[in-house]
């Protein structure tokens, strides 16, 4: 299946979500519910059936490592946004975390949607660890960075204990490692409980698009977009391949993760924690629009569009 023909269908889906929350069908809350629904129990749900039965060829740590390095990489970079002339300190931290997050359920859907369950494995291990890292970088960068009034204090090694895709990666890893994939009533209920997840989670991330942000978009959100959709990518590639002798379907892997648009819970971080959330909306909305484009043109460059 070629990248197009997997694309098409996440845009899709994303944009009939975006169209369904404008109608009200449902409304504000059963949108929430239904994020909130992916998150906790559907995604968790796919990500231990998969990983659990993996049988991974390429050493894990070799996607790992060049992810993880790509997000500090561009969280750091993040830290020239100063220089830019009359900023302020919040958007300086609405900036490094648009540049370490990345969206999972676009990742998902399509590195599933090309390679079935060895890409949702390769990229719930990269879930695994760009998760830990995304919340460490923002949470710390939001909080250095917040004005003087007082916001809400998040611990991130906590936030990390609670995320229900980091348990579902060590649950699926363990049972991968110990040779004990689910059987029976467990692999069969994982498997009904899987079936929904990439399709509500494509709709409840574009429910969750603020499109009017685009009306607000500026020459800092423009430029700051392209370097995360451009920079994380880039990078993470090179280092992969380059460094770790990555090939085909993980090297395919990493550049899909990377290439993802920011994630749409960065708003509500950036609102708590004393972000510029107007300007958080600003990047995720962009980038989200941008992305259609960037991504099958990062897969051209470095020739891994799969045909």
């Amino acid at each position: 299946m070629t990248f197009l023909s997997a694309l098409l269908p996440v845009v899709f889906l994303v944009g009939l979500g975006h169209l369904l929350a404008r109608r009200g069908l449902p409304g504000p809350d059963g949108w929430r519910a239904m994020e909130r629904l992916c998150f906790t129990v559907l995604f968790p749900a796919m990500i231990i059936l998969v990983l659990s039965r993996a049988p991974f060829e390429q050493a894990p740590w070799k996607i790992a490592v060049p992810l993880m390095a790509a997000q500090v990489i561009l969280a750091s970079t993040g830290l020239l946004a100063l220089l830019w002339p009359g900023i302020s300190r919040p958007a300086v931290g609405s900036i490094i975390q648009s540049n370490s997050r990345w969206n999972t359920f676009v990742a998902l859907s399509l590195t599933g949607v090309l390679f079935q369950e060895e890409g949702i494995a390769l990229t719930s291990l990269a879930a695994a660890v760009m998760i830990p890292m995304a919340n460490i970088l923002s949470v710390t960068a939001l909080t250095h960075f917040a004005d003087s009034e007082p916001h809400q204090k998040r611990n991130p090694v906590l936030e990390l204990l609670r995320n229900p895709l980091v348990i579902a990666c060590i649950i699926g890893g363990t049972l991968n490692a110990l040779h004990l994939p689910p059987t029976g009533l467990i692999e069969t209920t994982l498997e009904l409980l899987s079936q929904p997840a990439i399709t509500l989670g494509l709709l409840a991330a574009g429910a969750g698009l603020n499109l009017d942000a685009l009306k607000r978009a500026g020459i800092l959100t423009v430029v700051w977009s392209l370097v995360r959709l451009l920079g994380m990518p880039v990078v993470a590639v090179l280092i992969a391949h380059y460094g770790f002798d990555l090939t085909g379907v993980p090297l395919v892997v990493v550049a899909i993760a990377a290439a993802t648009p920011t994630a749409t819970n960065g708003y509500i971080l950036a609102r708590q924690l004393g972000g510029d959330y107007h300007l958080m909306a600003n990047l995720i909305a962009l980038e989200t629009v941008l992305a259609i484009f960037t991504m099958p043109a990062i897969l051209f460059v470095f020739g891994l569009l799969p045909s």
